[in-house]
């Protein structure tokens, strides 16, 4: 019979990585190459310096125009639909059979968001706890209570 394997997606809004679990007292191992990098530059780099300007309606004036979103927020959001579009991928490669997502609580939210149909239905556990310091070999330790479900 062929052990389940099960992913554990670990992320915050900038890093991620994937591990498997390939059956119970097995632990974690990590996946070459399900290691990933957001963008982590600087609020300068992502705005201008000065936001623009439009005539006013009524009158002669003109006033500033707010910026409607943080441009870190939507780097995170764009790093989620990105880790999505991976576990996407490798479910169409039969490369899981489980997920478990441990994810800082607004990641978390951003994946639920992402996430096709597919993907979900194959979430076992989520975790909304931030692991991605959390050296490999502890991480099985933080997640006793989801891995045996």
């Amino acid at each position: 019979m062929k052990p389940t394997r099960t992913w554990v997606l670990i992320a915050d809004g900038a890093r991620a990585r994937i591990l498997e679990n390939d059956g119970p007292n097995h632990g974690l191992t990590a996946i070459e190459g399900l290691e990933f990098e957001g963008d982590h530059s600087a609020t300068h780099d992502l705005v201008p310096d000065r936001e623009g300007r439009s005539f006013s309606s009524h009158g002669h004036g003109r006033s500033a125009i707010d910026a409607r979103s943080d441009p870190h927020r939507d780097l995170k959001a764009k790093f989620a639909d990105r880790l999505a579009d991976v576990l996407a991928q490798r479910l169409e490669q039969k490369s899981y059979d489980r997920l478990i997502i441990v994810a800082s609580p607004v990641t978390l939210g951003d994946l639920r968001t992402a996430i096709s149909a597919q993907v979900r239905a194959l979430v076992v556990g989520e975790v909304a706890q931030d692991l991605t310091k959390i050296p490999n070999d502890e991480v099985a330790g933080h997640l006793k209570n989801v891995l045996i479900a």
